[in-house]
């Protein structure tokens, strides 16, 4: 069973909108270690909050910085993945392996929608999850259970368009059908305290609306 929320300990700060609502916040401050891409390092600081690591090809980490926290930093100059990819990489290499990405949407869509999609691959040696200021995604690589309640919406967004499906527990059940288009799995809901998606292969994200 995959809960809301996972008890995890590490946190990925990216570089994004910075987090407002208390379910992300609650991670941050509850985090076991940070690591920041970054350039989330500066409004980081802003809260009060210390990265732990800071991870990245430092492009928008001021030379201060850089110096301050030289005993942390992560230099990967790599220009084929983003700062998050290479956050979580830096993650998996450390054995820490349960992961809440945090701050990785709300200024450019095109970013946005970018870090979303990588959830899928990270989810290949990973246990991760993306924490927003309106929900959760969840990367699926095989079938799963969700802890739930009544009204709470759900979207289901197929990456793979020949996934078959089946849902349990949601007012627009599938049975045995695809998803061909990223709309038409969206605006689901639970019914009661837990939901199930079947998949027989692919690549699928889960999002669950915050109770608030």
């Amino acid at each position: 069973m995959i809960p809301l929320t996972f008890p995890y300990h590490t946190v990925i700060l990216a570089n994004g909108a910075f987090p407002r609502h208390s379910v992300p916040l609650s991670f941050l401050r509850k985090a076991s270690r940070i690591i920041c891409c970054d350039g989330a390092t500066e409004t980081l600081l802003e809260y009060d909050l210390e990265p732990d690591y800071i991870v990245g090809d430092l492009d928008s980490l001021s030379q201060e910085l850089q110096q301050r926290y030289s005993h942390c930093l992560h230099h990967d100059p790599d220009q084929y993945t983003n700062d998050l990819t290479k956050s979580v990489n830096f993650c998996a290499e450390k054995q820490w392996n349960e992961i809440t990405i945090l701050g990785a949407t709300g200024k450019r869509e095109d970013h946005s929608l970018g870090n979303i999609s990588l959830l899928a691959d990270y989810a290949a040696y990973v246990k991760v999850q993306m924490i927003t200021d309106y929900g959760v995604f969840t990367p699926l690589l095989k079938s799963a259970r969700f802890e739930s309640f009544a009204g709470q919406q759900v979207s289901v967004f197929s990456l793979t368009p020949d996934t078959v499906f089946t849902f349990h527990g949601l007012k627009y059940p599938l049975t045995g059908q695809t998803i061909s288009s990223w709309w038409q799995g969206t605006l689901n809901e639970a019914i009661g305290n837990e939901f199930s998606i079947d998949m027989d292969h692919g690549k699928v994200l889960v999002f669950r609306k915050h109770t608030c």
